[in-house]
């Protein structure tokens, strides 16, 4: 399935600021089954510079700066891209074990690189603290015998089961112990919630943002979430890598499901974030398609 996405970040000031320093994060990823067919950053005002740079986790970001008194900054990044089918019939039960995979990455030696980038998504992280509470939850469904993607798979389905989906409820900056207390939130939640619980027990899981196609091909279902912006986790399989769950819709993504960044949280992965000389409040509007072509 091939897309065409645009996704506008407005910021509006009170007052006029000036060294205004941006950093994107709006690029979607080149992966084995998503191909970026093209893909470009408008700014406006027009940016004194603007550079690019890839960061630790392979995400490529955008450094924006502009320098001249402005009261108005819209960055709109613009996207094709081509969804492949990925591996649906994936034997969850003949991957090793939990217990094993969360020994592995208590040793101290060993690794290859990309096992050394898992294993910094093992401990808490800014967003994403390792809660008496989290552990407590996945131990009520962490049977010694689970292999890691059926306790991931598990896992998805108990949060979609006992958590309310609630756009209402919180936002970019709400606590997992809040979204534990209430027992609701959105896809960002519920995606830091389900990696809290699996560093928890010393598996590596991270938080993936993305898009995702909310209005089904005919005959299918209409997925949870919205247009705006999407979030899951991904779990670590020594043998296979990372594998993605979507405990929102309570499914492993697929054609519908575009991967934008990934990191330890969400801080790793903000779409626009930056520092400005100025004062006053402001506005933010956010505007997302997602169109199948």
């Amino acid at each position: 399935m091939k897309y065409q996405i645009r996704h506008l970040t407005r910021y509006c000031y009170q007052h006029p600021v000036a060294n205004s320093y941006n950093l994107a994060c709006l690029q979607p990823r080149r992966l084995p089954t998503q191909e970026l067919c093209s893909f470009s950053l408008e700014v406006s005002p027009t940016a004194s510079s603007v550079y690019a740079r890839t960061d630790t986790f392979g995400n490529t970001q955008h450094f924006i700066h502009l320098q001249p008194p402005h009261q108005q900054l819209a960055v709109t990044a613009y996207s094709v891209v081509e969804v492949l089918p990925r591996q649906q019939s994936l034997a969850l039960d003949l991957t090793q074990p939990w217990p094993q995979v969360a020994a592995f990455f208590r040793q101290q030696q060993g690794y290859s690189p990309e096992q050394l980038k898992a294993l910094l998504c093992t401990g808490p992280s800014r967003m994403i603290p390792v809660l008496d509470e989290t552990k407590a939850l996945i131990q009520s469904i962490a049977d010694s015998t689970l292999t890691v993607l059926q306790l991931a798979q598990q896992l998805t389905d108990l949060i979609f089961q006992q958590f309310e989906y609630d756009p209402e409820f919180s936002s970019v900056v709400t606590p997992v112990s809040e979204v534990l207390l209430h027992k609701k939130g959105v896809c960002q939640d519920f995606a830091q919630l389900a990696v809290s619980c699996l560093r928890a027990l010393g598996i590596p899981a991270r938080y993936v943002s993305g898009y995702l196609e909310t209005s089904p091909p005919e005959g299918q279902p209409r997925l949870i979430g919205a247009d705006a912006s999407h979030a899951w986790f991904a779990v670590y399989d020594p043998e296979l890598g990372w594998v993605d769950f979507d405990p929102t819709n309570n499914l492993m993504p697929a054609e519908r499901h575009i991967t934008l960044a990934y990191g330890r949280d969400y801080a790793d992965v903000v779409p626009l974030k930056g520092l400005l000389q100025g004062h006053g409040v402001h506005q933010l509007e956010v505007e997302v398609d997602v169109v199948p072509i």
